[in-house]
């Protein structure tokens, strides 16, 4: 190689490298095609304590012992090491040279022929040190260095940038660790609106589930926060630590769902250009939410009946099996025995992630939260919108509190944040806000019409009436499910929906309470 390529490839190596470490080995393979060089050894230097600390190494064969990585020069030998790197000449030193520079420059047990350079910044001020040890006899070692100073500088002031980068990253890991570990030990139920009036039974049977490993299945309808309780079910378990997804199964086109949650190999299919991780080994170590679980495809369900059984999963278009350690969370809005029942959803499945369900009741079933919730969200919107918080009025809160609120807490935060936008940051807008407002019917409205009952009272008490005559049996030729001629997991959903407990029924019997 002639020495006019060699800088140029020497740049090429470091511009292609940001670690110093790993590109200096090829410089001194560059290096050797040119002058027969057995070491090299590249040296940061501190101004302020006059410490030099060795960056890089770069070698044929190794010393017998290890170079010591610092070296501290005295004030008297602060002062020459400095004229020497004001003049910027590279300096020479034949072996057993008791040169007091040598011994300040190089590490201590470097013997034999050594020639070093010093390496300055674009403003002149001295950054590190070059050290080059030929591999036999002697050579122009100045001459073959002097064009490597400015990319050496460069690489060496890199190398600092990129270790400054690192401390920086792992600061802000640690950051991020210790503010995960306050919420950790936060609890969580302080941030759900709530938590202690109309979602009590919910966050109790969150407690009993959190520490176990067991997939949890949230019911509810659409808006009612199922994701909160799904992170207050994270927050709570052995996965805190680890990352929590959120998976929205309807929102993924069907032809996709496959490779959404378990990845995908480069080339298994039209546009796959490059190998990618699906959602479960994304949160491998964590916990995955399946939100409207009831929207996934057959091929789908039949993969994630895998993953349940075993953890394990192979990407589509790949054959290798992989494995994951994930705490699965499901919620659904459906009706799963409809589902089941229509074919839509596999029933062994459905075993499989309702192994805890928790039922989330509608926003009309806790009305006694209206006022806290709208507080809540009214303080919110107002701090956003318009820089401090809103207060619902008394008024306010009686029209939220007669609203039937189809959408949920999801609809009741949409509607006070129309209400703050409308009262123009001086007043909750509510019945703006609502539109063609409907209160829901009261008690009276409904006696209204005589001799007729709602289609809710009357399906009550058509279905108390059979688990009366069946002594609280769902199930069999006698339980209440034939009496009414309907399914038996139809039957059991709708108690569920109406509140109604068959358990209760059983105590009207003698005899021992068949399973339901």
């Amino acid at each position: 190689m002639r020495e006019d390529h060699l800088l140029e490839d020497v740049w090429r190596e470091f511009c292609c490298e940001m670690d110093v470490a790993r590109s200096l080995p090829r410089v001194l393979d560059l290096l050797s095609r040119v002058a027969p060089a057995e070491r090299l050894v590249l040296r940061s230097f501190d101004r302020t304590t006059c410490v030099l600390d060795t960056i890089a190494v770069a070698e044929r064969a190794p010393l017998a012992a290890a170079l010591p990585s610092r070296s501290t020069c005295s004030a008297q030998g602060a002062a020459r090491l400095h004229e020497w790197f004001r003049r910027g000449a590279p300096a020479s030193w034949d072996p057993g040279d008791g040169d007091p520079l040598r011994s300040m420059v190089a590490p201590e047990g470097l013997g034999g022929p050594l020639t070093a350079a010093p390496l300055t910044d674009r403003a002149g001020r001295p950054v590190g040190v070059v050290c080059l040890q030929p591999a036999f006899g002697p050579f122009a070692a100045g001459r073959v260095l002097e064009p490597l100073l400015a990319p050496l500088s460069v690489a060496l002031a890199n190398s600092e940038r990129l270790d400054e980068l690192n401390r920086l990253r792992e600061a802000a890991e640690a950051d991020k660790r210790a503010a995960l570990s306050r919420l950790q030990r936060q609890d969580i139920s302080d941030s759900i609106v709530g938590a202690q009036t109309g979602l009590r039974d919910v966050m109790e049977r969150v407690e009993q589930v959190a520490p176990t490993d067991a997939p949890v299945l949230i019911l509810g309808e659409t808006g009612s926060g199922k994701e909160v309780v799904a992170r207050a079910i994270h927050v709570r378990s052995r996965q805190a630590r680890g990352p929590f997804l959120r998976v929205n199964c309807g929102a993924i086109p069907t032809g996709l769902v496959d490779s959404e949650l378990f990845g995908h190999e480069r080339g298994s299919f039209t546009g796959a250009i490059a190998t990618r991780k699906g959602w479960f080994e994304r949160a491998d170590g964590g916990t995955l939410f399946l939100d409207e679980v009831g929207e996934l495809p057959a091929a789908a369900q039949v993969r994630l009946l895998r993953v349940l059984q075993d953890g394990s999963f192979e990407r589509v278009g790949g054959e290798q099996v992989r494995t994951v350690n994930v705490r699965l969370v499901t919620a659904t809005h459906r009706d799963m025995y409809e589902q089941i029942e229509g074919g839509h959803f596999r029933e062994d499945l459905w075993y499989r992630i309702g192994v805890f369900p928790i039922v989330l009741p509608p926003l009309r079933a806790r009305v006694g939260d209206i006022p806290a919730l709208a507080a809540h969200f009214a303080s919110n919107a107002g701090i956003r919108l318009h820089g401090f918080p809103l207060v619902p009025s008394a008024e306010d809160l009686s029209v939220l509190q007669d609203y039937d609120w189809p959408g949920n807490v999801r609809e009741l935060a949409s509607v006070v944040e129309r209400a703050t936008i409308l009262g123009g940051g001086k007043r909750l807008a509510v019945k703006e806000a609502l539109g063609v407002y409907a209160p829901r019917r009261s008690t009276d409205d409904r006696a209204a019409a005589p001799g007729l009952l709602d289609l809710e009272t009357a399906m009550r008490h058509q279905i108390e009436e059979a688990l009366r005559q069946a002594r609280g049996r769902v199930e069999g030729p006698r339980g209440a499910a034939a009496l009414l001629g309907i399914n038996p997991h139809t039957l059991r959903s709708r108690m569920r929906k109406l509140g109604i407990d068959w358990g209760a029924f059983r105590s009207l019997t003698p005899r021992a309470p068949p399973r339901a």
